[in-house]
């Protein structure tokens, strides 16, 4: 339960994905003078380097970011954190989810992590303490019940999870049904890895059933290397911001126009 890091991970078209809407998604939501609540239930470490041995281990940043930076133009949010990021730490660095939504928030908002892993919690908190946030090593989804409707309660919801626990294929659709009775505003962002035997399938259609607003967007692409499972990246979004799905299409259209240069 505890096992998986992303730093073996970081940087990869997944993260691409993730990141780049998640980022646009917040810059949205920005707009507007009034606070809002970031909330992450997997959070990971926040930051990585791309030249370390785990990222050189599995090579997924060399297929994914390193393709993928200049498919964003300098102005997009994504692409303005990526540069913000290099800045501060060095031309290898990464930034995690919590690192994208601290880099895209303001002052006026509220951070709140959770991380269970004692080492990934501890680098958590190192690369996040410059940001203010609140951070826990506990449980992301008691977090995510607890704390919601949050307050402010304008907000976003960032679900992460690695899924090596198989239940929670069968486990998410109630618990995120749940959190939208308690926080109907809220927006919930759900990641998941499209693999090969295709274990989302049941989940996304239990999630349609209980939520049938929910947006889903998919990207398809090779496998990072020989024999690896996962061949795209999935989002299930509740309460999806106004334009979100004309930049997921805009998205799909960067992964299929550079679909030659991910083989």
């Amino acid at each position: 339960m505890l096992s998986y890091q992303h730093a073996y991970h970081a940087g990869n078209l997944a993260d691409v994905h993730k990141h780049s809407l998640l980022a646009w998604a917040l810059a949205y939501m920005t707009r507007k003078d009034k606070p809002l609540t970031y909330l992450e239930t997997h959070a990971g470490r926040g930051l990585y380097d791309l030249t370390d041995d785990a990222a050189l281990k599995t090579g997924e940043a060399a297929k994914g970011i390193n393709i993928a930076a200049g498919w964003f133009a300098p102005d997009h949010p994504y692409a303005r954190i990526l540069t913000a990021i290099q800045a501060k730490h060095g031309p290898t660095a990464y930034p995690g989810s919590p690192v994208v939504a601290a880099e895209a928030l303001r002052p006026m908002d509220n951070i709140h992590l959770s991380e269970l892993h004692p080492q990934e919690f501890a680098a958590l908190k190192a690369n996040m303490a410059p940001y203010g946030a609140i951070m826990k090593q506990r449980d992301g989804w008691e977090m995510a019940l607890s704390v919601c409707p949050p307050d402010p309660r304008r907000g976003l919801l960032l679900i992460d999870p690695s899924f090596e626990v198989k239940s929670d294929y069968d486990t998410i659709p109630d618990t995120m049904a749940k959190i939208h009775r308690k926080w109907g505003v809220g927006v919930q962002m759900l990641w998941y890895p499209i693999l090969t035997d295709g274990p989302h399938v049941p989940m996304i259609k239990a999630l349609k059933a209980a939520i049938p607003d929910g947006y889903v967007h998919e990207v398809s692409f090779p496998p990072a290397r020989h024999g690896h499972r996962m061949i795209g990246s999935g989002l299930f979004v509740i309460n999806a911001p106004y334009g979100f799905a004309d930049e997921a299409a805009r998205v799909s259209m960067l992964f299929q126009q550079n679909k030659s240069a991910l083989m």
